[in-house]
């Protein structure tokens, strides 16, 4: 039960953190975000295509009365969507920066989280070892369980991890 409750306050402590991270973003990140959010919406796409249909009928020379701005190929309008892309290119990049710092954050978290686990689960797999023998309980070996009552060693699982990753 301690345990959990432990776990439990590192869960809070790393939600905290994360509203923390959240209020201290700045205006131009959070600008980003909020174009990030309307960008990505219908109304965004719906308005986006209703212009460039309404700029390119209007300029088509069909509407008689209508003087031609931008005659076809439709030069301007290809300046301003291009302009567009780059805007919206740069805006989502800025978000998904923010939101990989974020990420790896959560993820630095996550494993010291784990690595604390990892220690107190060995030892109480070492402390279980000791009441065992203390009530003369005799398993039979089993060499995964030795293997857990181990400390871990991080270095090893780098080395691992890089090597299955090659």
């Amino acid at each position: 039960m301690a345990r959990r409750k432990r776990v439990m306050k590192k869960h809070q402590q790393m939600s905290d953190l994360y509203v923390h991270r959240r209020a201290k973003k700045g205006l131009v990140e959070q600008a980003a975000d909020r174009m990030t959010a309307m960008f990505g919406s219908v109304l965004f796409l719906t308005v986006n295509a209703f212009f460039f249909f309404a700029w390119m009928l209007l300029n088509s020379g069909r509407l008689v009365p209508i003087t031609a701005l931008d005659p076809f190929p439709f030069n301007l309008l290809t300046m301003i969507v291009s302009l567009e892309a780059i805007f919206l290119s740069i805006i989502v990049l800025m978000s998904q920066s923010r939101a990989a710092r974020i990420a790896e954050l959560r993820e630095e978290i996550d494993f010291q989280v784990n690595v604390q686990a990892e220690r107190e689960i060995t030892k109480i797999l070492k402390m279980l070892d000791v009441i065992q023998r203390r009530l003369r309980i005799h398993p039979a070996e089993d060499k995964e369980l030795a293997g857990m009552k181990r400390r871990l060693n991080l270095s090893t699982i780098a080395d691992q991890v890089e090597h299955d990753q090659q």
